[in-house]
């Protein structure tokens, strides 16, 4: 016998506060569990304390802030470049890449974005391609210059080339706060335009370098959207 449609409609409204939930509160990148796990388990501890709880509370909440994974949709134009992560443009310019990737001493067009705490800290593919390189190299102290990062800071470099045999190249560069580079990427894996491949833990900042000859079509200042902001589109 079917259930009458009022009785229906009142045990779809959880599934429908549900869908609501996940739809307005973004999913937190795996990374963060050990973080958001902490605070909570020191609002646990101390709950019988109010300021001990309310402490591990907003860590716990903090932690989830920063460690969102949002959903985002980037462009399918073939040649289109999007921003790695989500920040602001602090530098647009020509700049030598990295030298442990042996790319040459040319420079390239660059941009970076400066994450604040409060930004996603995730990293997204600037484009499709397959991975050419993953080079690390370790920072022997932590600038309190940002958003202009030091030479000395911690980085992680991926070297992606295109369908098309063009290189482009992103760079996560660990700033002041930052203690820790997460790349899921190895050489010879393959990625999609906007997959997320990493992130840095505690502030940072992220360079794309472009194709010699490349405008790019952002400007210093402009907020971007990683995996949805176009920073250029190659020919």
């Amino acid at each position: 016998m079917a259930r009458p449609p009022a009785a229906d409609a009142a045990a779809s409204i959880p599934q429908r506060l549900l869908a609501l939930l996940r739809a307005t509160v973004p999913p937190v990148h795996p990374a963060g569990y050990p973080f958001i796990g902490a605070g909570l388990a020191l609002a646990a501890v101390g709950r019988k304390h109010h300021g001990v709880r309310r402490s591990g509370l907003l860590a716990a909440a903090a932690c989830a802030g920063f460690f969102r994974h949002p959903d985002r949709v980037p462009p399918q134009d073939p040649g289109a470049v999007v921003a790695p992560a989500d920040g602001t443009v602090c530098l647009v310019e020509a700049a030598v890449p990295p030298p442990e990737l042996d790319l040459g001493t040319d420079p390239l067009p660059r941009v970076s974005i400066f994450l604040s705490l409060f930004d996603a800290h995730v990293q997204r593919a600037p484009i499709g391609g397959q991975v050419l390189a993953v080079a690390h190299r370790p920072g022997r102290f932590h600038s309190a210059e940002l958003p202009v990062a030091s030479a000395e800071n911690e980085r992680t470099s991926v070297v992606i080339r295109t369908p098309a045999d063009q290189t482009v190249v992103a760079v996560q560069i660990a700033g002041l706060l930052a203690r820790r580079i997460v790349c899921d990427l190895r050489a010879g894996d393959r990625v999609s335009i906007g997959d997320t491949y990493g992130l840095i833990r505690f502030g940072s900042r992220l360079d794309t370098y472009l194709p010699a000859g490349t405008d790019p079509v952002v400007r210093l200042g402009q907020r971007a959207v990683a995996g949805e902001t176009l920073l250029a589109q190659l020919s």
